[in-house]
């Protein structure tokens, strides 16, 4: 399947429906090849969480017995990074092609899963980080006006910068 023909296949479902569709080939590569190696946690499912689109882009987790990614549809080069943009910010992002899927990018967020005692845990964690994923950074810089009034003059000529106690 060309990465054309994936994007438009992965836009033709609803953002749940291609998840779930993706976690099933997951399941099946985990049979078939997975199952068997040091890096396989069988404590741990296929399962895909929170995907839902975000600024036109399908987004969300892939949990399985070997690797948490976030994982979108994709266009690009096999091995390439692209940067995709979040509200949380920019992340680096691995094109990859999935039999019956197609091109898909992939930013790793655990890699062997061994660290997490059962499928709860990993749920936890795969909604903890979309949650920080999907949320904006606040500005916490005050605001110019605000800062010039806060700094003391004297400290300032002398040196010290300290803020005003007034």
């Amino acid at each position: 399947m060309s990465a054309v023909a994936a994007e438009q296949g992965a836009n033709e479902l609803a953002p749940a429906a291609w998840g779930e569709r993706l976690a099933d080939v997951y399941r099946e590569i985990g049979d078939r090849a997975m199952r068997d190696l040091p890096i396989y946690h069988d404590a741990l499912a296929v399962e895909a969480i929170g995907f839902t689109c975000v600024d036109g882009r399908m987004v969300g987790i892939v949990v399985t017995p070997w690797f948490m990614n976030v994982i979108t549809p994709a266009e690009g080069d096999v091995g390439s990074t692209v940067q995709i943009a979040l509200p949380a910010g920019s992340f680096d992002f691995t094109i990859g092609d999935v039999d019956g899927i197609g091109r898909i990018a992939s930013c790793s967020l655990f890699s062997p899963m061994s660290e997490f005692e059962d499928m709860a845990a990993a749920r936890v964690a795969a909604d903890a980080a979309l949650t920080a994923l999907m949320t904006a950074p606040e500005d916490t810089r005050p605001a110019p006006a605000e800062t010039a009034s806060r700094i003391d003059r004297r400290a300032f000529l002398r040196g010290t910068l300290s803020e005003s106690r007034a």
